[in-house]
Formats: structure tokens, sequence, C-alpha cells
């Protein structure tokens, strides 16, 4: 099964390469991803029941526990769920001569690159292949972000690789210093599996180990769009198309976080405490907050606008895992499931308010509801979910986070994520709410949904993100309650 969870979207890339028509491409798109879908979801029922799923392919290259697999579900779901979308997103662009059948080829096969390397990077049990997962993610996405291949999307895509493969650069520093710590403790078979860290955290080096840790979450922190190393982010997450930036938001950034939490959980447990980890995670999740804050009450762009929003969520999910409480570290991988459907819902809705209003200026955007109304609605709607308000699933996971940092006896942490947390809210809701009933254009647009497979999917999201607000299925919760163990440890 694990090699059908890797060769599926390889072998999409080569199929879509062989075929000449849009409609093969679409049909192709949708059955790779509904077949990486059903054995994704037979892999959790492995994990559900089994605890670990391994498969010895070189030693135990492929590894899926509770944390992994709940990654795993969300790139495997919202990619689907975007496969749908592109349908009347790729067909509206052809139908407005904007691409042609070779670039939706092109697009698609760049596409599936990028699923597969967040798939891999999930399933691998070695530090070493996760990293070089990671730059091929980098590799892989560069131009699905410069994809329009205009002045600002090519600019985008160079700074997005420039500095992503600075940051990638810094966190194969780190690896090495990871393996330098475990010399003479896990020589031979297992080198740089994590289960074998892990297992051996205690043998291992703790002055290297630390300094491994500081050049990991800044490379890969690079990555997942954290502040200071977030510059790329804005410009990439705005230039991409619709669904790239879905995907970029909704599931990159967590693939990002991932081998970073990961190596916290060998760090903390090497230390016999969270001090050291919590101190820079905190820190750097507090200064994601800070810039989120600032820069989204002053934008002028709406995708500008969510991609700063994506900076405030990796924040309060760094910040979680920083206290290392279960009850914050559970909040953060619930943080992460929620402000993945969410964000993804807001970024394919803006391709649809996009295509609909050819600008991406939030002044020349107005009468959305009017104009689009299931879209308008929705965007509405998904604002106010992750600003937090209740009863959607972002104000559960903040608001859980927001506890178990009072709970922690750690009031004055709380405080300032609560001051910033209203502070992004404001911005959000001053900056877009012109959208919505401003009527001063002069522009005549013809009101008229125009990607009804997208209208279709952003419903879908928001019936997710609505329910997982107030309820969380058993199997959903005990999969979240054993990754929590994982990272923690069992504390």
């Amino acid at each position: 099964m694990g090699l059908i969870l890797w060769a599926a979207p390889l072998s999409a890339i080569l199929i879509i390469f062989l075929t000449r028509t849009t409609r093969m491409h679409h049909i192709i798109s949708i059955a790779v991803s509904a077949i990486v879908l059903a054995v994704t979801w037979f892999l959790t029922w492995k994990v559900m029941v089994e605890g670990i799923v391994e498969y010895g392919f070189i030693g135990k290259l492929f590894y899926l526990d509770a944390f992994s697999i709940i990654l795993l579900n969300l790139v495997v779901i919202i990619s689907m769920l975007t496969a749908i979308y592109n349908i009347g997103y790729l067909n509206h662009e052809k139908k407005n001569g904007e691409i042609g059948s070779n670039r939706i080829r092109l697009f698609y096969m760049l596409l599936y690159g990028f699923i597969f390397t967040m798939v891999f990077t999930l399933t691998v049990n070695n530090m070493g292949l996760m990293w070089i997962a990671v730059e091929a993610i980098t590799l892989a996405s560069t131009f699905l972000v410069g994809f329009h291949n205009d002045k600002k999307a090519v600019e985008a895509a160079w700074k997005y690789v420039i500095i992503c493969s600075v940051g990638i650069a810094i966190a194969m520093l780190g690896i090495v210093f990871l393996h330098i710590s475990s010399l003479g403790v896990t020589d031979g078979a297992g080198v740089l599996d994590w289960t074998t860290l892990y297992g051996n955290a205690d043998k291992l080096n703790g002055p290297v180990l630390r300094f491994a840790f500081i050049f990991i979450l800044i490379g890969f922190g690079t990555k997942a769009g954290l502040a200071p190393m977030h510059t790329w982010l804005p410009d990439a997450h705005s230039q991409a198309p619709s669904s790239v930036s879905a995907l970029l938001s909704g599931v990159l950034l967590n693939t990002s976080l991932y081998p970073i939490i990961r190596t916290v959980s060998i760090v903390n447990k090497n230390m016999g405490s969270s001090a050291f980890t919590g101190r820079l995670l905190i820190g750097i999740g507090l200064l994601s907050l800070a810039v989120a804050a600032i820069f989204i009450i002053t934008q002028k762009d709406y995708k500008r606008l969510l991609a700063y929003s994506s900076i405030e969520h990796i924040g309060i999910i760094t910040i979680a895992m920083g206290v290392f409480t279960p009850a914050a570290v559970f909040a953060g991988l619930f943080h992460m499931i929620n402000h993945s459907f969410t964000k993804s819902m807001l970024f394919l809705t803006s391709g649809n308010i996009l295509q609909k209003y050819g600008t991406r200026e939030i002044v020349k955007v107005q009468r959305l509801i009017k104009v689009l109304p299931f879209s308008g609605t929705v965007f509405l709607i998904g604002l106010f979910a992750i600003g937090g308000t209740p009863p959607f699933s972002v104000f559960a996971s903040e608001f859980s986070i927001l506890i178990s940092i009072f709970e922690d006896h750690r009031f004055i942490l709380g405080v300032t994520i609560t001051v910033l947390l209203t502070l992004v809210f404001v911005g959000i809701v001053s900056t877009l709410f012109r959208m919505f009933y401003s009527d001063n254009s002069k522009e005549n647009v013809t009101p008229g949904e125009t990607n009804k497979y997208g209208v279709a999917v952003i419903v879908i999201m928001l019936i997710i993100i609505s329910i997982t607000g107030l309820y969380m299925p058993e199997g959903v919760l005990n999969l979240m309650v054993n990754a929590q163990n994982i990272i923690t440890g069992g504390i």
C-alpha cells in the first residue's frame, strides 16, 4: 500500500504527459486523487488498529503513526477537493484564452509532482530523506508559484525558491548536527531514522542536539513561513493559481512544520523538559503573530491578506508546540486541521472572486454577495471563521490553545496572544468588509458564479469547518490523542 501511495501521483505525471485533451487531464486528476485518498484511508484504519504502519523497502523506510497520518489525510483530502475545483477553474481560464491545453497539461504534471513530494515527506521514517523531500517540495512548487508567467508571478517564484533554498540549506546543517549527536549510539542500521533517534534520545549528545534543533527550526521554519523568514510567503501565495495557494497554505505549511515537531520530541526527551525548545518556539511564534497583525491591517490585496493570516496561524501552532503540555499539543494538532480546511476554503473562494472581477485589489471588489451569491457568502462566513469566531472550528482550537496556556500559568503569554488575535480580527474585518457592501465602482460586473465545481467544493469545506467546531468524530479524536502522546512522549 505504501508503494501505491507513492506510485499513484508519479504515474499521474507520466499518464498526463502522454495524453493530449484537457478532459482526459481532468479525469486522470480526479481518478488519481481518489486512489490516493482510498489508500490513505485504508492506512488510516491500519494505524488506528495497529498504532504504527511500517514497510521495509529499505530498512524501515515507510513509516506512519497517528501524527503523520493526520497530516497525510489533510494533504490527500484537500488535494482531492482542489482536483474537483480545478475542473471549473482551468476550464474558465481556457475559455478566456488565458491558458491553452498544453499549459493545463503542464499544470497538472507540476501539481502531482508537488503532491508526491508532500506525501513522501510525511511517510518516510528517515530524517535525512525527510530533508530531501522538503527540498523537492520547493523545486516542485516553484514553477506552480510562477505559473502565470507574468512579471509579478516570476518575481514571486524567484523569491520563493531563493529564500526557501537558503532555509533548506540551513536545515541540512541541522540534520548533519543531528547525525553527529547520535554517533556511537545509532551507528549502522537506523541512522537518522526518527524512531531510532527518539528511542535513544536520552543517549544522544545534548549540546550538539541543541545546535541541531536551532538550525532545523530556522531552516524548516523558513519553509513553514515563520517570521522573520516569512518574506517569500505573501508573494508566493498571492501570485500562485488559487488551487495552488490553497495547497501551499492549507497543507504545505503543516508539512514543513512536521520535521520541526519530530525534532522537538527528540530534544525534549533528551533534555527531560521543554524549556529549551519552548523558549525558541514561543518566541518565534509570537513574532509571527505580531508581524501578521501589523501587515494584515495595511493590506490592499485580499490574497496577500490571506497569506499573512497563514503566518499568524502557523505562529499559533508553533506557540502551542512550545508550551508542550498535553493539552497544548492536542490543541495545536486540532488547530492544524482547522486552519487547513478554513484557509484552503478561503483561497479557493478567492479564486472565484479573482476570475469574476479580474483583480486582487480589495477596493475594486464591491457588492460581492450580489455578484457572487454563493462564493461571496462563503467568503464572508470564512472570514469570521478564520478570525476565530464561534461556532467555527478555528475558534474551538484557538480557545483550546489559550485555555492550555492559562492552565500552565503563562498569564502574560496568554494575554499577549489574546491582544494580537484581537488585532488580527479587527484588521480582517475592517480591511475586507468593504468588498461586501461598498458600491462606488463604475465598472459593471455581471452577477453569476463562474466555477460551479468550485462552489460545490467550498460549500463542502464550509460544512466541514462548521461541524468540527462543535463535534469531533471519535476516530479522529482517538488519532489526535495518540498523536499528542507520540509528540509529548506520553507525559
